[in-house]
């Protein structure tokens, strides 16, 4: 999957929703570690979006265990690249032609500018794309992501950065102008993956507003 411009994935750990998905999506998340019987599922995908395949870790706010995990390129943990086999399905990956995604996600809180900035490194230094999810609790903290995502999305790396819970939403939508790379909105609105999100026609909407050019 190529990700040199913004992508719009719609969140689901159904891939029946995939087909109420295409009018505003640009591919799937694939929720693996919430869904019923992700292998059958993706056996039988017959849709016409590609699948970006995520079997979030508990440990990572997901629901996978960590014995016998298996994640299908692409998303995975930067925590397990370093210390776990998550080297090996950044490796998988690109030997199929599969774009990694390292991931990070704080769930307590924003992080200083310094060690998002360290994280940021790290996770594209290990993979395609590195993606950080923080929680902000005021407007600075998205601020400071912002900075940090056009920071990145000017040395030519491809990140994908958002601020979950609601003094954070609208980084889900200002986010892609400064150059983060992945949204995600879910197909259901009753069915988000993380806090914060807009469903999926409004930030497709949103997003687009926000990046046309006006007319002069």
């Amino acid at each position: 999957m190529d990700f040199d411009s913004f992508v719009l994935a719609a969140a689901t750990a159904d891939l029946d929703d995939e087909a109420d998905a295409r009018e505003h999506a640009d591919a799937v998340e694939f929720r693996m570690d919430l869904a019923e019987d992700p292998l059958a599922q993706l056996d039988d995908y017959d849709g016409v979006l590609p699948l970006i395949a995520t079997n979030r870790a508990e440990w990572e706010g997901g629901e996978a265990d960590d014995a016998g995990r298996l994640v299908e390129a692409v998303d995975v943990e930067l925590n397990a690249v370093r210390h776990g086999g998550g080297s090996g399905v950044v490796d998988h990956a690109r030997d199929h032609g599969a774009t990694a995604i390292a991931s990070i996600h704080d769930f307590d809180g924003t992080p200083s500018a310094d060690e998002m900035r360290d994280m940021l490194v790290d996770a594209v230094s290990n993979a395609d794309v590195g993606k950080l999810a923080v929680t902000a609790t005021d407007p600075a903290d998205v601020l400071t992501l912002l900075m940090l995502t056009r920071e990145f999305s000017a040395q030519g790396e491809s990140v994908a950065t958002m601020a979950m819970g609601e003094p954070g939403r609208h980084s889900r939508a200002v986010a892609p102008v400064y150059g983060s790379r992945i949204g995600y909105a879910p197909v259901d609105p009753d069915g988000a993956t993380a806090p914060g999100q807009y469903d999926l026609p409004t930030l497709r909407r949103l997003v687009e507003d926000l990046r046309s050019k006006p007319e002069v």
